[in-house]
Formats: C-alpha cells, structure tokens, sequence
C-alpha cells in the first residue's frame, strides 16, 4: 500500500513538470520565429541586396515558416485546453489548492500564452505581406 502513494506522487509531479514544460512551448514558438524571420530577411537583404527574386523566394519561405509556427502554437493551445479541462467537469471555482486545481490552472495559463504568441507570431509575419524590396 505505501508504494501506491509513492506512484501516484511521482505521476502527479511528472504531470506537472511537463504542464510546465507546455507553458514555455508557444513563447518559445513565437520567438523562433521571430529570429528567423528577421535574421532572414537581414542576411537575404545584406547579401543579395534586394533581388525581386530573392525577395520572392523569402517571401515563401518566411510564409511556409509561418504556417509551421502558427500549427505548432496552435498544437500546444489544443493540448493545453485539454489539460484545462474547462467543459469536462463543471468545476470553475477553486477554494483549495489541490492538485488537480494546479494541474488545471497550468493549462489554463499555457492556453492565455499561446493565444498571445498566436497573436505574436501573425503580428510578425504581417511585414513579409508588405516587403517588395530592402529598401
């Protein structure tokens, strides 16, 4: 019986190492690629100096690397609703610091970060829509 207890706290803390984990996937999403696409269009900008070309090609580029960031935030949001539980169990206040409560409100903050770095990253990718030279 006493090893029951140590298996349930040991899955209980492995669940929260990788709730925590989840917090950090959308914002790290969201700052890759803004890396990319700046450092991108600054070493396409610096070395070719502007081809029409050039230009086009990093235009889908940055396009298809957008799309892969948007899927992957998108990714992280669904699998922090989920861990939100919001609509499954009906319990929206929380008086006591159980662990299903933490457990829930990690999901509950991993979801609000990947709506923002949604945001971020479409928010970042609007200058590629507009870019026709380096100048």
């Amino acid at each position: 019986m006493a090893g029951t207890g140590k298996n349930e706290e040991t899955k209980t803390l492995a669940e929260e190492a990788d709730s925590l984990w989840l917090i950090t996937f959308a914002g790290s999403i969201w700052a890759v690629h803004f890396l990319v696409c700046y450092c991108a269009t600054a070493v396409i900008c610096a070395k070719l100096g502007g081809d029409a070309a050039a230009i086009l090609m990093l235009r889908l580029a940055l396009g298809g690397v957008t799309l892969v960031a948007l899927a992957g935030i998108a990714f992280v949001g669904w699998r922090s609703w989920l861990q939100w539980d919001f609509l499954d169990d009906g319990d929206y206040v929380h008086n006591l610091a159980r662990k299903e409560d933490r457990h829930e409100f990690l999901g509950h903050a991993s979801f609000l970060l990947s709506i923002i770095s949604f945001i971020g990253v479409i928010y970042v990718s609007l200058p590629v829509l507009f870019l026709e030279t380096c100048q």
